[in-house]
């Protein structure tokens, strides 16, 4: 019997990668299938609107969306592990969306200790659109919540 490779926090920013540019509710439900298969545990988001009053809200909803889904638990150090991670996926995209409506998803992935926010948004005004990815990781201890 051959065992299961190891997965790893490449793997885990790849799935919440996969889980971010998820085009559909359909799509994003399969994808949360295919990622639970392998072990790793994933949720998504959308969002939209002026990027600048926009943060906290995205935070916001990371942080539900990672506790309804289990992939953290209710307690402050699940959430703030997703609050940073989503603040810091969102730090590498401020120059270019400042001032700008945006509009996209967050995906949040996590297996054992390695959790990851991505953020993949169209940044711009009417339909002259630039696109935009961040995408961060944090460890958490795997002794409860999505593990």
């Amino acid at each position: 019997m051959q065992e299961k490779a190891k997965i790893t926090s490449i793997d885990v920013g790849r799935a919440a990668l996969k889980m971010a540019v998820s085009a559909s509710r359909a799509e994003e439900r399969a994808v949360k299938e295919a990622l639970l298969k392998e072990g790793i545990r994933g949720a998504a988001v959308d969002f939209g609107g002026e990027f600048l009053l926009l943060v906290v809200k995205i935070i916001e909803r990371a942080v539900v969306a990672a506790q309804r889904e289990k992939i953290v638990s209710e307690t402050h150090i699940g959430a703030g592990a997703v609050a940073g991670a989503a603040h810091s996926a969102l730090e590498q995209a401020k120059n270019k969306a400042a001032g700008f409506n945006v509009g996209g998803k967050i995906g949040i992935a996590r297996c054992g200790e390695h959790l990851c926010v991505a953020i993949y948004m169209g940044v711009g005004v009417l339909n002259l659109n630039e696109l935009c990815v961040g995408l961060a990781h944090r460890s958490l201890p795997c002794d409860g919540g999505g593990d």
